[in-house]
């Protein structure tokens, strides 16, 4: 994979690597969310593939550390070690500008989930897929279109279409005008 985003945004994806590496440490959720929120705008400018996965990770890791029943499963010790070891790696291979050495380390960090079991795998799956769809819908709310979003980030227009409908369904009263517009504009993207 080249990272031709990573290259190109490297100090802001060392800065935000950096503050991750210490909200993990301090187990700060909220200032890992916030890190994955300021890579989404960038990330819906350029469409990058490569800073989506950093606000997918980011964003994964602020769901799972927020979620402490996680840490009394099975297997826990292990993924949050490997995890930080990775996020690690991360770092040094962004300060070394090493585009191989970043690369491994994703897949290192994307791999952890694949070595648990029971429970705490199936958890911190679902936690992923629904972090791509989270942020395929912050992707969208910036003007990308469904059928793109839903390409870079992985994931069926329907499972956008349907994460859009209910978010918006929350946020607009019944009686708003753009709830009708907003559902034909989804129905128009996925059928037209």
């Amino acid at each position: 994979m080249l990272l031709l985003g990573f290259m190109q945004e490297r100090e802001n994806v060392l800065r935000i690597f950096r503050e991750a590496e210490t909200a993990i440490e301090k187990g700060d959720n909220v200032r890992l969310k916030t890190l994955s929120d300021e890579t989404i705008h960038t990330a819906s400018i350029t469409q990058d593939a490569d800073n989506l996965a950093v606000a997918v990770m980011i964003y994964s890791l602020s769901k799972i550390l927020e979620r402490e029943n996680y840490r009394k499963l099975k297997g826990w010790g292990e993924f949050y070690s490997l995890i930080k070891k990775s996020v690690g790696r991360i770092l040094v291979a962004l300060e070394k500008n090493d585009e191989g050495e970043i690369s491994r380390s994703m897949d290192v960090f994307r791999s952890a989930v694949e070595k648990l079991s029971g429970n705490l795998k199936e958890y911190i799956a679902d936690v992923f897929q629904k972090a791509r769809i989270n942020k395929a819908s912050r992707i969208y709310e910036h003007g990308v279109s469904m059928e793109k979003t839903a390409k870079l980030l992985g994931i069926t227009m329907w499972e956008l279409a349907e994460y859009s409908g209910q978010k918006r369904t929350a946020d607009e009263s019944p009686n708003h005008p753009s709830s009708a517009k907003q559902r034909i504009k989804i129905a128009m993207e996925i059928f037209g």
